[in-house]
């Protein structure tokens, strides 16, 4: 089904009218009108149809990155976008001596969800009141580095073993994209003096968050020494320090029998000394690993809150002065720790690789 779009393409007809109303011997467009209409079924089909005075062809800026300027005789476009966003396109008509006339305007593709990975809960791309601010979904064969970064090594020699004495040396190796998925692989194998390799990505200055909620589809790894998380970091980590940066560990699980039924939703402050609170979620029955869940935080200046699968585990009030680093921006990021602290190190139980496996991130706040 095709829905009408208006200006911000939420409403019904959108008709795009310019021009002086003055002409060239008939050779200038005048009166360009457009209507656009935008599929609400996720597959991110988007019709124009362009008409104006003296026009003898017309071309369409889909805003889509890597694609070509589209051509038209009629004013008639079809553009389908392989992923959810905003963009801005841009429609000219031109005469018969190579003047013109355009429009630009914003669109959002979010009518309908992309096709869900896997079996187990999922969640909207879109709720009333908030807007989608940003969002992977995994497309592709490749991990958009306009959003994420990689983190190489073992933390030496400022922090070895990442603080936590952690085994493994993560490589960009580990982490690939395919099938609609980001998949963080944990490896026994030796490389640079570790018994172990895995994965870790980053949004450290390509994008931010602060308030809203945030939205994971991720299937767990298994296996004693297994350590994935899905967590943040203040913007500021690097001119006050942890913690007084702030964490907020939006899901964790610590693998190994026994465990694998349960994740953590933790925040870390500095008040006198490192401060945290956490909460529980156990499935009733099965593992985070035998299917997808869904891991969120709401957050706002007041509150973090936790969920698994839309049922709230966790709150935190976060109004009071020494929380307020909890309150700032912060960045993301993805990994999977072999050993360490929580889990212990892996035995002979432990089978490798061990797979992280991620349908979508999505950012929403409200509108």
């Amino acid at each position: 089904m095709l829905r009408f779009l208006v200006f911000s393409f939420f409403a019904t007809t959108l008709i795009i009218s310019c021009g002086d109303g003055s002409e060239d011997n008939n050779t200038t467009p005048v009166n360009l009108s457009v209507v656009i209409t935008n599929a609400d079924d996720g597959t991110g089909l988007v019709e124009v149809a362009a008409t104006a005075e003296n026009a003898v062809s017309y071309t369409m800026d889909t805003g889509d990155t890597g694609a070509d300027i589209l051509n038209s005789s009629d004013g008639q476009f079809t553009y389908t976008y392989a992923n959810t966003g905003t963009y801005t396109i841009v429609i000219a008509a031109l005469g018969s001596t190579g003047t013109a006339i355009d429009k630009e305007e914003v669109i959002v593709v979010n009518s309908g969800a992309p096709a869900v990975v896997g079996v187990g809960y999922s969640t909207p791309i879109s709720y009333f009141g908030k807007d989608l601010i940003w969002n992977d979904e995994f497309n592709g064969t490749e991990l958009n580095e306009d959003f994420w970064c990689y983190d190489i090594g073992t933390g030496c020699p400022n922090l070895c073993g990442w603080g936590n004495n952690e085994l493994q040396y993560y490589r960009s190796e580990n982490t690939r994209v395919g099938d609609g998925v980001l998949t963080i692989e944990a490896k026994r194998e030796s490389f640079s003096n570790s018994a172990y390799t895995s994965g870790k990505i980053v949004t450290r200055k390509k994008q931010l968050f602060q308030y809203g909620r945030i939205d994971i589809r991720a299937q767990m790894p298994k296996g004693q020494g297994m350590w994935p998380a899905m967590w943040m970091l203040g913007d500021n980590q690097d001119v006050v320090g942890w913690p007084s940066c702030g964490e907020i560990d939006m899901v964790e699980m610590i693998g190994g029998s026994g465990r694998e039924n349960e994740v953590l939703g933790t925040a870390f402050w500095d008040n006198n000394g490192v401060n945290n609170f956490t909460g529980k979620y156990k499935l009733s029955s099965g593992t985070f690993s035998d299917e997808y869940h869904v891991f969120s935080i709401i957050w706002d200046e007041t509150a973090i809150r936790w969920y698994v699968d839309d049922q709230l585990y966790h709150t935190l009030d976060i109004s009071s002065q020494p929380l307020a680093e909890l309150r700032e921006q912060f960045y993301m990021i993805f990994n999977v720790a072999v050993g360490g602290n929580l889990p212990g190190s892996p035995d002979a139980t432990t089978v490798f690789p061990s797979e992280l496996k991620i349908d979508y991130v999505r950012y929403f706040r409200d509108n």
